[in-house]
């Protein structure tokens, strides 16, 4: 008998480029001291004053895990950062009514990280927002999905030197402190890239309805002066999730405040826009 004979295998197809390739993610859009204009009408205004700015450096793969889907640590010279930031709330309000003088002003001191989505917009993401007043508390969580805590607090200026003292109360830990103090020094003339890239932010991320969102916000550049740290004590940052960053902060600021605007939510873009020329943020 003949052999048995085995058809041959066909031949592969050859490969043909996809007409619509994956797109690398895009860049980062340009720092800007200016921000875009709001896409909507104004929804909420209110003032932060008396503000410290506290940072580390940090491992952007530590903070990774901790930001909403859709968004990346944003990272200056390989480094992600958090920031501690204590200031007064005052006269939060709704469209462009009168701020609330006593519900709508409060201390308040957040935890908050810096990421980048899917679209290039920068922003900043909170792990922490302790305020002294229930109410605004309450509705940040269960209307806005933010994580304000609410907790003890005082803010107390005696000359150039502010105090800013913080007890967590609900949810918890109970407990968790943020006591600081910070001496004001001279006005920054020309901030550093660094401090433009920690204070330049026009926007929110975060998750609504299982989606991810950015909430943006507008206002005049900020007028900083470096600050000393006079002391130092706090594990806000630790019940936020990261590892408390060892040694000095790598930047400490101080600014007297502005006023600002929140918009709409701003939809995903079809592309970035240009991107805007970089200026000081002073």
């Amino acid at each position: 008998m003949p052999p048995t004979q085995h058809a041959a295998a066909p031949a592969p197809e050859p490969l043909v480029p996809s007409p619509h390739p994956a797109s690398p993610p895009p860049a980062p859009e340009a720092i800007c001291a200016d921000p875009p204009p709001l896409s909507g009408p104004t929804l909420l205004t209110q003032s932060w004053l008396d503000l410290a700015f506290l940072h580390w450096a940090v491992d952007p793969a530590e903070v990774a895990p901790l930001l909403p889907p859709g968004t990346v640590p944003d990272t200056f010279e390989g480094a992600a950062h958090v920031g501690l930031v204590a200031f007064r709330m005052h006269r939060v309000g709704w469209f462009r009514l009168p701020g609330v003088p006593y519900l709508g002003s409060f201390p308040e001191t957040n935890v908050r990280l810096y990421s980048v989505d899917e679209h290039g917009r920068r922003g900043v993401v909170f792990r922490s927002l302790d305020a002294s007043r229930l109410l605004p508390v309450a509705i940040g969580r269960w209307a806005f999905r933010i994580p304000y805590v609410w907790s003890r607090m005082a803010v107390r200026r005696d000359g150039d030197t502010l105090t800013y003292t913080s007890r967590r109360r609900w949810p918890g830990p109970r407990g968790a402190r943020g006591d600081l103090a910070v001496r004001i020094g001279e006005r920054v003339a020309e901030p550093t890239a660094l401090e433009h890239f920690l204070t330049a932010r026009w926007g929110l991320h975060t998750t609504a309805l299982g989606r991810p969102r950015l909430l943006p916000n507008a206002h005049p550049r900020w007028p900083l002066h470096r600050a000393e740290l006079l002391s130092y004590d706090e594990d806000l940052i630790a019940a936020a999730g990261l590892t408390r960053p060892p040694g000095d902060p790598v930047s400490v600021l101080y600014s007297p405040g502005v006023p600002v605007r929140f918009g709409p939510p701003a939809r995903s873009p079809a592309r970035l826009p240009a991107p805007r020329r970089p200026g000081p943020a002073s």
